[in-house]
């Protein structure tokens, strides 16, 4: 597979900034549906960079087409504890490069002492919850009417996954 996956990088930035404009615009994988500013995600990739935070990004050549990350906690007593984000661009969903992605954030999260990882996805997004609970996330629980898009209330699914 010609698909790279490789921490994020400053040179990233705009790319990053398309790839998660474009997931967001389909209204269905993400709670935004558009991305935030250039300049905002360009000081957002910066900040990353410099804190070596677990973020990476999946390249076609240098086209930015996918991104994971794994933010921790502020609070002292949930440090430990990290959010999942991820998106693909819509054709190369189904190939294994999420999988790629999120082997990559997982190893790089319990290197640097994260020890549980959460996420919510859309209860609806049926390929991307088979991907969880196939590297270990178990369901916690159901959030009714969690999203809304156009007028339209969805449930979500909370899942975790707990590291070494």
């Amino acid at each position: 597979m010609a698909v790279a996956v490789t921490p994020i990088a400053l040179e990233h930035a705009v790319g990053f900034h398309a790839c998660l404009d474009a997931v967001a615009k389909e209204k269905r994988y993400l709670a935004q549906t558009r991305a935030l500013p250039l300049e905002r995600i360009e000081a957002f990739v910066r900040e990353s960079v410099a804190k070596d935070a677990v973020q990476f990004v999946a390249l076609d050549g240098s086209t930015v087409i996918g991104w994971a990350d794994i933010f921790p906690a502020w609070a002292d007593a949930v440090s430990h504890v990290g959010s999942l984000g991820m998106g693909l661009l819509a054709a190369y969903r189904g190939q294994g490069v999420g999988e790629r992605l999120l082997r990559a954030c997982l190893a790089k999260a319990q290197a640097k002492g994260i020890a549980r990882v959460e996420l919510e996805s859309r209860a609806d997004n049926q390929r991307a919850i088979r991907l969880y609970e196939r590297l270990g996330f178990q369901r916690e629980t159901l959030k009714r009417r969690a999203m809304r898009f156009d007028g339209v209330y969805y449930d979500s699914v909370q899942m975790s996954l707990l590291l070494g």
